[in-house]
This record gives C-alpha cells, sequence and structure tokens, in this order.
C-alpha cells in the first residue's frame, strides 16, 4: 500500500511539474480569460451598471460584448478601463 501511494504521488507530482497539463490552443486560453475576466467584471459592477439583471446570470462568449457595451456607459472611469481589456 505504501508503495502505491508513492508511485502515484511520483507520477502526479511529475504532471505538476510540466509546462502545461491541458491542450488548448492560445486563442482558446485567450477566449477563456477574457470570460473570466467577464464574470468578475459582472459581479464588481453589478450594482452600478447591470441591476435591471439577474444577479446570478451565467456570462458565456456572447455576453462580453454587452457588458463591455454596459461598462462604458454606467461604469465611470474604472468600468471605461476594465471595457478596453475584455473588448479593446
Amino acid at each position: 500500500m505504501q508503495d502505491e501511494l508513492k508511485v502515484y504521488f511520483s507520477q502526479i507530482g511529475r504532471n505538476g511539474g510540466r509546462k502545461s497539463r491541458r491542450c488548448l490552443s492560445p486563442e482558446d486560453a485567450r477566449r477563456m480569460v477574457r470570460i473570466r475576466e467577464g464574470r468578475k467584471a459582472y459581479r464588481r459592477f453589478y450594482s452600478r451598471c447591470f441591476w435591471s439583471s439577474p444577479p446570478d446570470l451565467k456570462i458565456t462568449g456572447e455576453d462580453l460584448e454587452w457588458i463591455a457595451q454596459k461598462l462604458r456607459e454606467q461604469g465611470g472611469r474604472e468600468g471605461w478601463k476594465v471595457a478596453e481589456k475584455l473588448c479593446p
């Protein structure tokens, strides 16, 4: 049992040291980051920009333009900067 655990931990430790464990293309990875940042912006600016939408709205890639537009319209200077990062 002890030897089996040792082998198991050595295998998963080896995977952790590799550059990347995912098989994503660079554009897919960038898209994932944009969606994650869009979700953060939605939560952060909810009371200022998105109060008329449900608080638990599931943000997808199609929503990023809408989020950026609302941030530019109602988010002030801070919202404008976040919008520029989402949709340059």
